[in-house]
């Protein structure tokens, strides 16, 4: 996290330097609908010269946690996305918003209410028994010439913002298109509650302007909040910044992406062997497109992302297309890269790191990487290089026949006196082969059964040289 200053507010001067931001509430786990709310954000910074911000939105204090924070900011890590400033928390900055309040009750912007909720319900009861639209109707609202009720006693008032009457609120979506919507359908909205707390409308504005916000780029959830913070950014002579609504992500069934459907956190995929860029890709397509582009690098993206392509339908996570992503990433990445990823989740599997340096690794995920689809599944196959293996008695009663070993003797004695090295493992073989008259698979099966436990793998010579010669030897013997 570079930087934790607080800029000048945004001004026609200086709009034409992009300033986005994610603005995450901790209430719980950050998932891939999450984060591919950030990613347009930071990639739009990220394209265009600018800055990306991170602010925590934590003033519900009962249900944030730093567990969550600690996710987020190990999510946006682990992705490559850290933001240029921040994370800021809203809960540290209750002094300015409170000043703001009282700046604009002071400009006749904002007033007390001292409507009780009981008040406030019969109101709606009414409004609904009348088939009105359920809202609140002005009782406390100053205007001239009109008498406000007698203020009532021991009761804190809340503050609302006073709504214009007249006129419309437009914007032009850069992914909905033009927005209207007439003053007379939003009622007075509370920004701060009896005990002086700010409110998620009013705080997002005065943090958005704060910190120069240019493009807020969030989920469609937040279309109804948005002519509301225009006003309110209005009444602060602060011109609006530009808006886009994300469609939503929806989960393999269909329903909202969210924890409470069995969305995971973002760092789960990062511990089943996912790769960032390759989650980076796939996220990048749940929404946005360039042609016909599937596979892309991090470095294509930023240069080809803009707001003109992202899409207006709701997009579907499948998990099976993740993993075919991960699979083409894992085969574009330098073997060194793959070798240490996959260290760590050897070491996580109790292999010494020191037997790790032996210069095997690489080569190990250079022969194996076209068979996975997850750094996880590589791990599996290189435990065989460095830990025991244990055959399953079904493949060595189907490949480690009586008839064949007397042939896996011979090779037994041709590999102990051979040059290790694939050209020569190779040529043992071949001459075992011709000797007992048999075809390769009837003897590279229950090879590869005995020295890494599974009768299909690539070209056996090849997986032999990187076994090592002691331990193919004992394996072999080991029947």
């Amino acid at each position: 996290m570079r930087r934790q200053r607080i800029p000048i507010p945004m001004t026609d001067s200086n709009v034409a330097h992009v300033r986005t931001r994610f603005a995450p509430s901790p209430t719980g786990f950050i998932h891939l609908g999450n984060i591919r709310s950030a990613l347009y954000p930071w990639a739009f910074a990220r394209a265009t010269g600018g800055d990306f911000i991170l602010r925590i939105e934590d003033t519900d204090v009962e249900r944030s946690s730093q567990a969550a924070v600690d996710v987020i900011l190990e999510g946006m890590q682990w992705l490559g996305m850290e933001p240029d400033e921040g994370p800021f928390y809203q809960m540290q900055r209750m002094d300015r918003y409170k000043a703001v309040l009282a700046q604009m009750q002071e400009q006749g912007h904002v007033y007390p209410c001292y409507m009780s909720v009981p008040e406030l319900d019969a109101l709606r009861e009414r409004q609904m028994a009348a088939k009105e639209k359920p809202r609140y109707d002005g009782t406390w609202r100053p205007e001239e010439g009109k008498t406000l009720p007698p203020v009532p006693e021991g009761v804190l008032p809340v503050l609302r913002f006073r709504n214009p009457k007249d006129g419309v609120v437009v914007w032009d979506d850069k992914v909905k298109g033009r927005i209207e919507i007439r003053n007379d359908e939003l009622d007075d909205l509370v920004i701060a509650r009896p005990d002086g707390t700010p409110t998620y409308n009013f705080c997002v504005v005065v943090d958005d302007m704060d910190m120069a916000i240019t493009h807020v780029i969030r989920g469609d959830d937040h279309v109804n909040n948005t002519p509301r913070q225009i006003n309110i950014f209005r009444a602060l002579g602060i011109t609006p910044p530009v808006y886009a609504h994300l469609p939503t992500v929806l989960n393999e069934q269909g329903e909202k992406m969210s924890k409470r459907n069995g969305a995971k956190p973002v760092t789960q995929y990062r511990d089943e062997g996912y790769l960032p860029e390759a989650m980076i890709n796939y996220l990048a397509r749940l929404g946005w497109s360039h042609g016909d582009d599937e596979i892309f690098s991090r470095e294509q993206f930023l240069q080809w992302f803009n707001l003109d392509h992202l899409g207006r339908s709701a997009a579907q996570f499948d998990e099976a297309k993740l993993r075919w992503v991960n699979a083409q990433h894992i085969k574009l990445t330098a073997d060194d890269a793959l070798a240490a990823l996959v260290a760590d989740q050897l070491a996580q599997r109790g292999v010494a790191r020191e037997a790790l340096t032996d210069g095997r690794l690489p080569r190990i995920c250079s022969l194996f990487k076209d068979r996975c689809d997850t750094t996880v599944a590589l791990a599996d196959w290189a435990l065989a290089f460095y830990g025991e293996v244990q055959p399953q008695p079904q493949e060595m009663a189907q490949h480690v026949t009586p008839a064949v070993l007397p042939a896996l003797d011979a090779l037994g004695a041709a590999l102990a006196s051979c040059t290790w090295e694939k050209a020569a493992i190779s040529a043992a073989f071949k001459a075992v082969l011709a000797e007992h008259g048999l075809k390769m698979p009837q003897l590279a099966m229950p090879v590869r059964v005995l020295t890494v436990g599974t009768a299909h793998t690539p070209s056996v010579d090849a997986v032999l040289e990187l076994v090592g010669r002691e331990k193919v030897l004992e394996r072999l013997r080991n029947r």
